[in-house]
């Protein structure tokens, strides 16, 4: 226990010049007022440190700490208010899955034709979410795995920096989150309500592994904590100082994925996802905008929910914006559930077609 312990205390001490780095790049965008300051300001900084040659350290564990913080948040979003909007949800999904097979489609085609990737490569390269389940999943295969964490990397990368832009585009929303004042940054919720919520975070993240939920440790927490809010146990909100940490752990973790990569070397690999990016992300707006004037859907929620992939990043920046994020957290969820089960089908008949 002793040495395990050690080991823990070794990897946190090695990862805190990363999140000290994430934590200054989140403070200067939010001194210039960038949008999703404290998200956007830590994946520049690691991600530009990265490219330099700089050897990043990953949160590790400790991500998966922020992600049942995420999920703790986002259950909190499921009220019983909410319920007059769910005749709306049947319809939105439906079309978020007709987008889903629609950016499949495109990514392998695009990633065979286009990139010249192997048929491995380019479905498991291709598939809009669950990057750590599909990435798993590549293991036995035989796909390129750098091709494919790149691609997904890349991926992310390009939604989060097109967020800003394109839902300033589309109006409908403001980016400037109020500032907190002082003393609200310092705030926490009572005792009652830090131990029911601490309580869905654990029995969540458990619960999730249980039935093999796809990202347990997000959407199972999600899950325990919406029940709670939905019955009325508790009320309790998001602390300021605790959201904004979340964010930086998340952006960091994106920049450092791209530690040890050499423009040189893999420069066809980053043009071609950035170009795949740029094409799920059409089709995303397109999709949102179509269930929007025909269903009345947020144009915004359905945009933040139609995204391919990046579901604990998408999600939370849902709850950063106030964007429905109980709307953002179903979708990414049954989309992430969908592909798993549908992945091994998928993959069966594409070589079939290609035999």
């Amino acid at each position: 226990m002793l040495d395990t312990f050690t080991t823990r205390l070794t990897a946190l001490s090695r990862f805190l010049p990363t999140l000290a780095l994430g934590l200054a790049g989140g403070a200067l965008a939010f001194w210039l007022d960038v949008p999703l300051p404290w998200l956007l300001g830590a994946m520049f900084a690691t991600t530009l440190a990265s490219l330099a040659g700089a050897q990043l350290r990953s949160p590790g564990r400790g991500r998966k700490g922020v992600l049942v913080v995420i999920g703790v948040m986002l259950g909190a979003a499921f009220t019983p208010e909410m319920s007059g909007d769910l005749s709306l949800w049947g319809a939105s999904l439906s079309t978020m899955l007709l987008a889903t097979a629609m950016m499949m489609a495109f990514s392998v085609w695009f990633s065979r034709r286009v990139a010249g990737h192997s048929l491995d490569t380019a479905l498991y390269a291709g598939v809009p979410g669950g990057v750590s389940a599909v990435t798993g999943m590549a293991l036995s295969s035989d796909a390129d795995l750098r091709v494919v964490g790149m691609t997904h990397a890349v991926r992310i990368l390009v939604l989060l920096v097109a967020i800003p832009p394109v839902l300033d585009g589309i109006g409908h929303v403001s980016l400037t989150a109020a500032t907190p004042a002082p003393d609200r940054w310092l705030w926490l919720p009572g005792p009652a309500d830090a131990a029911w919520l601490a309580s869905a975070g654990v029995l969540g993240a458990w619960l999730g592994h249980l039935v093999r939920l796809p990202n347990a440790m997000l959407f199972g927490p999600a899950l325990a904590s919406a029940a709670l809010h939905l019955t009325g146990v508790t009320h309790a909100a998001v602390p300021p100082t605790l959201l904004a940490l979340a964010q930086v752990i998340i952006g960091v973790s994106v920049g450092v994925r791209f530690t040890g990569t050499s423009l040189a070397r893999v420069g066809h690999t980053l043009v071609m996802a950035v170009l795949q990016a740029l094409g799920l992300l059409a089709i995303a707006i397109l999709a949102a905008w179509g269930i929007h004037a025909g269903a009345g859907v947020s144009l915004p929620a359905a945009l933040l929910a139609y995204m391919p992939g990046g579901a604990p990043e998408l999600s939370l920046v849902a709850l950063s914006l106030g964007i429905d994020p109980a709307f953002v957290t179903v979708h990414h969820l049954l989309r992430i559930t969908v592909l798993i089960l549908l992945m091994p089908v998928l993959l069966g008949a594409c070589r079939r077609l290609s035999a």
